[in-house]
């Protein structure tokens, strides 16, 4: 089979290696559409993933595809399903797992950054990890079920009530499926904050109330302009300093701060505890997708969120050092193994 080996920091090189084999409750899966994620481009860049990575790898934790084949302990798939992979890895065993935290598994592995991933012509993981979908559900909206459910997660950390009006910092691919998951949680009002006006009009075609552009408008003005009283959730998606401070900012009284953009681990910003006393901050972040992958599933299953939308690059799997180049400035990057 081809696929793209990481060998060291800068340096990944499509290749043949031999097919995966199966055993035991092992599914081998033949990648249709693999999502480029950040992390991605962390690793590439020499950084660290949600688990360690020890190269040479396939990359590749958010894909989807046909299963090839089954072991002969695994029961519950079948040759022909179209399918969609957890990559998260729990042993079960650790403190973590045991008090029901399994994305602090001391343990914690993932496909795509551990272990061999999405980006090949052919992916083996265990049965657990795998989720049916619909036949007409497209494989590139199948492939986004990872980030979805890690947005799920981050959603259920938010704190959001029916009611409520939310302010998404950041327009990207993370921000446009906050947005539409803060609909579904019963936001009545949604404000995206976003730079870039193509961005900002995509957000308005998937259900944001409001955009602005934090260089000519502040949210705090257009809340004036709109009659809104004040901000009940911030969800900052951009991680970067000045965001994260922005989200603090913007909060209301009582409101919650969800931190959900990955900065630099040597990032700091200046808090003020005093200030989250006066106004009864409540602040949060969100780690993985801790067993939101299923729902994921679910709500794609239904159509009740739109995925391909988000899509701007659409690459073969010999193109794949050209997504290190674009590093996601227009939106979504997805690779087709088999194309």
């Amino acid at each position: 089979m081809k696929a793209a080996v990481f060998y060291e920091p800068g340096v990944v090189k499509v290749e043949e290696k031999a097919d995966p084999v199966i055993k035991g409750d092992e599914v081998l899966i033949r990648v249709m559409a693999a999502g480029i994620c950040g992390t991605d481009i962390h690793i590439y860049d020499g950084a660290k993933g949600a688990s360690d990575c020890f190269p040479p790898v396939v990359l590749g934790h958010e894909f989807a595809g046909v299963v090839e084949a089954v072991g002969d302990d695994a029961g519950r798939v079948k040759a022909g399903d179209h399918v969609t992979v957890d990559p998260s890895i729990m042993c079960g065993k650790c403190y973590a797992c045991q008090v029901g935290k399994p994305h602090f598994c001391e343990s914690y592995s993932a496909t795509g950054v551990t272990y061999d991933g999405g980006f090949a012509q052919l992916c083996k993981v265990k049965e657990e990890q795998v989720y049916v979908l619909k036949s007409e559900v497209s494989f590139e909206e199948a492939a986004m079920c990872e980030p979805l459910g890690c947005c799920l997660h981050g959603i259920d950390r938010a704190g959001i009530r029916t009611g409520d009006t939310v302010l998404i910092i950041g327009g990207g691919t993370i921000g446009l499926i906050m947005l539409q998951l803060a609909k579904l949680a019963g936001a009545a009002t949604v404000i995206v904050s976003e730079l870039v006006a193509s961005k900002r009009e995509m957000a308005k075609k998937l259900g944001a109330d409001y955009t602005v552009n934090p260089l000519e408008k502040t949210p705090f003005e257009l809340l004036e302009e709109k009659g809104i009283r004040e901000i009940n959730v911030t969800i900052e998606c951009v991680g970067r300093k000045e965001t994260m401070l922005d989200a603090f900012k913007y909060i209301g009284n009582g409101g919650h701060v969800l931190l959900f953009g990955l900065t630099e681990p040597d990032c700091e910003i200046p808090v003020k505890p005093y200030e989250i006393f006066q106004k009864e901050i409540t602040v949060t972040a969100s780690y993985v997708n801790p067993f939101s992958h299923g729902r994921a599933a679910n709500l794609v299953n239904t159509g009740k969120i739109k995925l391909a939308e988000l899509i701007s690059d659409r690459l073969p799997l010999d193109d794949i050092n050209r997504v290190f180049e674009i590093r996601g400035k227009n939106g979504k990057m997805m690779i087709f193994p088999n194309k």
